[in-house]
């Protein structure tokens, strides 16, 4: 495990500047509201090290828990293929650019001792402590770097095991934690107060803790093809942005009928056939303030597939305007 002094050794392909993309934004960026930046996000994010052979989530349908224990040899193949979104591990995706990081933490059923981990169906092999002691080094040596961080689902965590989960994200990140009543949430006052963690906790048992955020909105299309994610997104901007920090997610999702019928197909498969018209969509997109403007845009693949680049890239549209709102 690495220590706070480590410095992660990166691929020699890896472009320094992607670390640390945000203390490299023009000066004229940093005043602007953090909820109005364009800004990389990693969709189940710690599906990278999902464990084959673990359980089932309890959550899980009963009929579909009993075929995968009769005949585990050809479910277990499928929910690992359809469950993994990410192949890149949670420090490589840091120093890619991502900032906003969808965490979807668990108790396994059984386990009589206190460690969480992450789920996407099945349980990851990483624990949420060292996944997170992973964030903490790499923002220890990235200082002008601001991540968030989304906790949720909290499958088989009663509030004991909240309170003591609370207890050490607080005692982890420490300073480094912006309280929800911080109102300027700018980079230039991120820097100054040495807030680095936006940590949203989609728990009542959050609501007394003031280092901890509440649910960040999560624009799911749930449709299994570019065209359908891109109409909902559509939909959803006509509406008009929440306020605050919101996703925008560019995931597909494939119901159980479609994954039968295509034995071949995988999500990454389906992910980089439906690629080209979400880059498309993707470009066209712009940050700011305004009713049909994006903040943080989540995606699958983040490894093989330039989501980062092509968000950060957003940014520059507000220095083209004569006063960024």
């Amino acid at each position: 495990m690495m220590t706070g002094g480590d410095r992660l050794l990166l691929p020699a392909n890896m472009e320094p500047s992607a670390q640390d993309w945000m203390s490299a934004l023009p000066e004229e960026l940093w005043d602007v509201p953090l909820s109005s930046l364009a800004l990389p996000g990693s969709h189940d994010a710690m599906s990278y090290c999902l464990d084959i052979n673990s359980p089932l989530v309890p959550s899980e349908p009963d009929t579909f828990r009993l075929l995968d224990g009769l005949l585990s040899c050809l479910t277990r193949p499928l929910i690992f293929k359809w469950t993994t979104t990410q192949d890149k591990s949670i420090e490589e995706q840091l120093s890619m650019g991502i900032r906003y990081f969808d965490l979807r933490i668990a108790h396994k059923p059984n386990d009589s001792s206190s460690d969480l981990y992450f789920t996407h169906i099945i349980y990851t092999h990483l624990t949420a402590l060292d996944a997170l002691l992973s964030v903490a080094s790499w923002l220890h040596s990235h200082p002008k770097e601001i991540v968030i961080l989304a906790c949720s689902h909290f499958e088989g965590i009663n509030d004991q095991l909240h309170q003591a989960f609370i207890f050490t994200l607080k005692k982890l990140f420490g300073s480094k934690l912006c309280p929800r009543t911080e109102s300027d949430l700018t980079l230039r006052s991120l820097w100054s107060s040495g807030y680095q963690v936006i940590l949203s906790y989609d728990s009542e048992t959050a609501l007394s803790h003031q280092e901890l955020w509440p649910a960040i909105p999560y624009w799911w299309a749930n449709q299994r093809t570019a065209k359908g994610v891109i109409s909902y997104l559509e939909f959803e901007k006509d509406l008009g942005r929440p306020d605050g920090f919101f996703v925008s997610g560019l995931n597909l999702t494939a119901d159980r009928s479609y994954i039968i019928k295509n034995p071949k197909q995988s999500l990454r498969t389906l992910t980089f056939s439906n690629w080209e018209s979400l880059r498309k969509w993707l470009e066209d997109q712009h940050p700011g303030s305004s009713p049909r403007s994006l903040n943080i845009i989540a995606g699958d693949f983040l490894g093989p597939l330039p989501l980062c680049s092509l968000v950060i890239a957003l940014n520059q549209k507000l220095l083209k305007k004569n006063s960024i709102k």
